[in-house]
């Protein structure tokens, strides 16, 4: 059975039933006890589980990062919500230098089972300091798996199993999404990290994403098939470890590929995915791999920006017609 869940629901119901299963899983961060979150993912956990589980840190994102991975290197298994990942480069000193490198530092001898989680990418007119994308940021680091989802069932599947996973596991969410619904099954289940899903099966164009931008391949998918032209599209679910396989053998199917990356385009997830792509399917590909990224600029404020800045449907419809080579 299955019933309709929020992002926001799914993630709260992944994270509750961890903390029931496993008394060593614990939640911190900012406003995510008395206030039940900054978008209501803990509301009502402070209740269930008290104040020593579910914890109210003070703005100082390095200072309680940092308590994370000691409570992980000592048994502990936390979770670190992030107001949202532009906060969270402030602790990037404890995620990329102490979590990540923990197991490989100790020789071993010590693993670092902590989950990072928040709102990645743009929300709106947030402008430059709310609105950028850190997937790749964290993905380049060995030593972290990074999970960027908005579906609800998987989004609580994956993140069950990032809290169980005995290295550090970044998820990045989406703040404008939340609110987004989708079947989610009742009962216990994980998803596995590092296995990417077929949203739409397609012939023609293989379109790949990740998180918010998933939608926005699946409304060029379905404007393009009006026109007669048909879209594999591939949500990547995971960005480290990376489906190599699934992508591969769509593009093998379909000899095309777009890859739709809300980041910058210099140095990204869609310029990994590209490379993968030519390294592994070249043979098979009819035209170069095209990619849809922001603008390579910083966000501003204006809404006439923002819409020129982000990709879009019309933006991706342009480039399957491209390697379609359909005028």
């Amino acid at each position: 059975m299955a019933r309709k869940l929020a992002l926001r629901d799914a993630l709260r119901e992944a994270m509750s039933e961890e903390m029931r299963r496993d008394e060593n899983v614990f939640l911190m961060g900012e406003e995510v006890a008395q206030y039940n979150g900054a978008y209501k993912v803990s509301k009502g956990m402070l209740d269930e589980f008290g104040p020593k589980r579910v914890i109210d840190t003070p703005i100082a994102e390095l200072g309680f990062a940092g308590i994370g991975v000691g409570a992980a290197m000592n048994g502990l298994r936390p979770i670190v919500e992030f107001m949202t990942w532009n906060f969270a480069i402030l602790a990037f000193d404890q995620i990329v230098n102490n979590a990540a490198k923990t197991l490989s530092q100790s020789g071993g001898q010590y693993n670092c089972p902590i989950v990072f989680r928040g709102p990645s990418g743009s929300a709106g007119q947030l402008a430059q300091q709310h609105s950028q994308t850190f997937e790749s940021w964290m993905a380049n680091t060995p030593g972290l798996k990074v999970i960027s989802c908005i579906d609800p069932a998987d989004a609580k599947g994956l993140l069950k199993s990032a809290i169980r996973d005995n290295d550090p596991v970044c998820i990045m969410e989406s703040e404008m999404l939340y609110g987004y619904e989708g079947e989610v099954p009742e009962g216990e289940y994980l998803v596995p990290i590092g296995k990417a899903a077929v949203r739409r099966e397609g012939t023609d164009v293989t379109l790949i994403s990740y998180n918010k931008m998933v939608l926005v391949a699946m409304e060029a998918a379905e404007k393009l098939e009006a026109e007669g032209i048909s879209c594999e599209v591939i949500d990547l679910r995971t960005i480290r470890p990376l489906d190599r396989r699934t992508i591969v053998e769509s593009v093998k199917k379909t000899n095309r590929a777009v890859v739709v990356d809300e980041a910058w385009p210099f140095a990204g997830v869609s310029s990994e995915v590209a490379y993968e792509i030519q390294k592994a399917a070249f043979d098979y590909l009819d035209a170069p791999v095209i990619r849809v990224n922001s603008a390579d600029t910083s966000l501003g404020y204006a809404p006439t920006f923002v819409e020129e800045y982000l990709p879009n449907a019309d933006k991706v419809i342009r480039a399957v017609k491209e390697v379609a080579y359909v005028k």
